[in-house]
């Protein structure tokens, strides 16, 4: 696709997919880069950072968040990349790079992510922001590819609540069958793309083969966004009291 016609599909859909932005090489040199991060910076990190489907087995490592504040190389990756640049393109807004996570569903125990929309997490007025989905190895309908519901952008705020789902703890409430039936499916190779706008309603399914699934997330908001700061601290202040008393 040109760039014309990327933007054309992301306004058109709240999403659109990019096949093979990155070559094999430059996944390899992420994976290569992820692999040492992990090894030498995770237990550094602070422990609402970092997520694991079970606390007591390092190889469950599901989630980091913020991994550009720790090491260059990824913030090069996050700051004055091409990433920012089609963030930019597709919100017609100069950007901030907000955050660097790694996700992952290891094999056979990853969770499903429940249906959200991210601008439920971000508190912007007006919810200038847009997330990006890379596909570190191959994503599919068995290990839990990403999900999107077609234009769901542009229908305001769904209702969320608590969810069990640990690094998710939002889910939309009423999601029924319009909406499974909705759903459009976006199996990816690593090195594919995928970008929504924060209003976009979007899960995955749990990890139900032998594979892992992993991936890095790119969350950009627009300048002209404006954050409500006391909500949201309230809201992570919540959020690490309930994780540390066990409650999700």
């Amino acid at each position: 696709m040109n760039l014309a016609e990327i933007k054309q599909n992301y306004d058109r859909d709240g999403y659109v997919f990019i096949k093979s932005f990155l070559s094999k090489e430059e996944v390899e040199q992420i994976n290569s880069e992820l692999k040492s991060f992990i090894s030498n910076e995770v237990a550094s990190m602070p422990e609402a950072f970092v997520f694991y489907e079970d606390n007591s087995d390092p190889a469950t490592l599901k989630q980091l968040q913020d991994i550009h504040r720790y090491n260059s190389f990824f913030e090069k990756i996050l700051k004055g990349s091409e990433f920012e640049k089609i963030a930019e393109l597709l919100l017609e807004d100069k950007v901030i790079g907000k955050n660097l996570e790694y996700f992952n569903k290891p094999p056979q125990i990853g969770k499903p992510t429940p249906p959200h929309q991210d601008g439920y997490y971000f508190m912007l007025n007006p919810p200038q922001a847009i997330t990006m989905w890379m596909a570190l190895e191959d994503a599919d309908e068995e290990n839990g590819c990403v999900r999107y519901i077609p234009g769901s952008h542009k229908k305001g705020m769904r209702p969320h609540g608590r969810t069990k789902t640990l690094g998710f703890s939002q889910g939309i409430t009423d999601y029924g069958d319009e909406d499974f039936a909705a759903e459009v499916p976006f199996p990816a190779q690593a090195g594919d793309l995928l970008i929504h706008h924060a209003m976009t309603i979007h899960r995955a399914d749990g990890n139900k083969s032998n594979r892992s699934r992993r991936a890095l997330g790119f969350i950009y908001f627009g300048e002209s966004a404006r954050e409500d700061l006391a909500a949201k601290k309230a809201y992570q202040q919540k959020l690490s009291e309930e994780r540390f008393a066990g409650k999700f």
